[in-house]
């Protein structure tokens, strides 16, 4: 067993273990750490633990110190170094008439190297922008391409539920989200309803998608012959949320549809919900719907 700390150095940011190396550490004390690029600024968010060697990437970094005055200032100094920097490499894209959209800008806590952010449709050659970049700044320059689910947690917005971005308050890595996920939870297969601002499926399809797998394991389909406390019927309606079906049953010559938690039912013909098959996903098409929406949704 190894005893570490868990840094973050962005706000929903992944998770990192350091060596605390009889440094008292507490939760939310900053510290300076090494990296693998160089001396960073971060904060613990996790105290000292002891995990297993097969949980951490050797060889484990250490934490240097917890950050003092001079520390803070200096991290402070550099985010306004950023804000400086991102408009001058936005002029300087400009100039070279190059087809990029600059996202962020990071110092590294040393000043050993600027990093920039960017997006784009395909490859982008800038090795003349890195020139010229470097010949500005005097320090390694590092231009980064993202995607637009790293592009959305960077910048920051409100999503479909009025809510800040998951990816920007809590998410600290993204998770595989499928469209057969939308499908099982009978959501509306309409890419504008169930995308996030940038463009790809949203993050939330995946909380409660493991409740559902189980659910619909247990659950009979529409049309399933069950026994019932009431006695034997037939499926006419299901719930995932509530657990429950809805079953036709004949009470005394007369046919009564009367609801029915799925532990109190047994299935007498038929077969359950499982999992949606690949040949049951539609994706609905309308006016407002682009087919270019309608691929970014198999995309991760």
């Amino acid at each position: 067993m190894i005893t570490v700390v868990g840094v973050r150095f962005k706000k929903a940011g992944k998770i990192y273990y350091f060596d605390p190396a009889n440094i008292a550490v507490k939760v939310g004390d900053p510290v300076i750490v090494e990296t693998a690029r160089g001396i960073e600024y971060g904060e613990a968010v996790l105290g000292p633990k002891q995990i297993g060697e097969d949980e951490i990437i050797a060889p484990l970094k250490k934490v240097l110190r917890v950050a003092d005055d001079r520390d803070k200032a200096k991290n402070e100094e550099n985010k306004v170094k950023e804000k400086q920097a991102f408009e001058i490499c936005l002029k300087k894209i400009e100039e070279h008439g190059l087809s990029m959209k600059l996202i962020d800008v990071e110092y590294t806590f040393d000043n050993n190297k600027v990093i920039f952010y960017f997006t784009a449709d395909g490859r982008v050659d800038f090795r003349e922008l890195v020139k010229d970049l470097a010949s500005v700044f005097k320090t390694r320059i590092e231009l980064r391409q993202i995607g637009v689910r790293d592009e959305a947690k960077m910048v920051g917005g409100l999503g479909p539920c009025g809510r800040p971005l998951c990816c920007r308050t809590f998410l600290g890595e993204f998770e595989p989200v499928s469209i057969k996920m939308a499908k099982e939870q009978n959501l509306s297969l309409n890419p504008t309803k169930i995308s996030g601002i940038c463009g790809r499926l949203m993050c939330c399809l995946k909380y409660e998608q493991e409740t559902y797998e189980c659910i619909r394991k247990v659950l009979p389909k529409v049309g399933s012959i069950v026994n019932t406390p009431a006695g034997k019927g037939e499926v006419i309606e299901n719930s995932v949320v509530k657990e429950c079906v809805k079953v036709k049953v004949k009470m005394n010559n007369d046919e009564e549809v009367k609801t029915f938690p799925i532990c109190a039912i047994s299935m007498v013909k038929g077969e359950t919900e499982g999992e949606v098959s690949d040949e049951n996903i539609k994706i609905e098409q309308g006016d407002e719907v682009t087919p270019e929406e309608i691929k970014n949704l198999f995309k991760e």
